[in-house]
């Protein structure tokens, strides 16, 4: 029978391995230097939800809750909070955003649910301007779902495009004058395309698109399509540097239509 862990259990193994015998790496490790492994793990378990891999996803929850105690342990080594506040914290937020179940007000529907929420968290943060909300949006995120956050944010107070039409037009401006910088001052060439980026998340947003889940099937595809013209090179005896621009144009084409008939 396999042994059973609980909660304390990994906070006690976390304790050994900061401890004065415990493990040389996990002793000199710090919030700033556990930054990336704590984005990297959350984008893995991520992946495996994508992937619909529930025996990944169990494995992954486990390394993203291994960075939630480690980094409680930091803290509470500095004087600063512990996991017990962690879990305060949490559970009274939990309790606090959602007074239609534990409380006397009224969310009848998800979309009411998220009204209340938003409310509340503007209220218990001492946000008074859409501004201020706007600001509290993390830098971490990810650039595409941190613009399309933005963008909501300002939606959310009637600052919005009345229509698609008017968010489409904005791209082919933006399209325009990122034309017009072409080989002109780099600076201003990637303002300018950065301005066209926020303007397509913008589009994205009206047709319910998550920007950032489509450039990463965009992605995928690409290097399926990819993958497709190097075997077909490769199993011919050639290399691809040996391929004219038309040959490889030709086998790219041929991927499109392969791979298509293949979903």
């Amino acid at each position: 029978m396999e042994k059973q862990y609980t909660f304390s259990d990994l906070c006690h193994i976390l304790e050994v391995l900061r401890g004065e015998n415990g493990c040389p790496w996990d002793k000199v490790q710090t919030h700033e230097s556990l930054r990336e492994a704590m984005l990297e793990e959350a984008y893995e378990a991520v992946d495996a939800i994508d992937r619909k891999d529930h025996a990944n996803l169990c494995e992954e929850l486990g390394d993203v809750l291994l960075q939630v105690v480690f980094h409680a342990n930091l803290a509470a080594e500095e004087g600063i909070f512990t996991m017990d506040d962690v879990l305060r914290g949490i559970c009274e937020k939990m309790i606090y955003r959602h007074p239609h179940i534990f409380a006397d007000a009224k969310a009848d529907t998800p979309e009411e649910v998220l009204e209340n929420w938003e409310a509340l968290k503007k209220k218990e943060k001492h946000q008074t301007t859409q501004g201020q909300i706007m600001e509290a949006v993390p830098n971490a995120l990810p650039a595409l779902t941190r613009a399309k956050k933005i963008q909501k944010k300002a939606a959310d107070v009637g600052f919005d495009f009345y229509s698609y039409g008017g968010a489409v037009e904005k791209v082919e401006e933006e399209w325009q004058e990122f034309l017009q910088e072409m080989g002109g001052e780099q600076k201003r060439l990637e303002e300018e395309f950065g301005d066209l980026l926020f303007a397509m998340v913008n589009v994205a947003r009206f047709f319910k698109i998550n920007p950032e889940f489509a450039l990463t099937k965009a992605t995928k595809k690409f290097i399926n399509r990819f993958e497709y013209v190097e075997n077909s090179v490769l199993s011919a005896g050639k290399s691809l540097e040996s391929q004219t621009q038309e040959e490889l144009d030709r086998l790219w084409e041929e991927a499109k239509v392969r791979l298509s008939q293949q979903q």
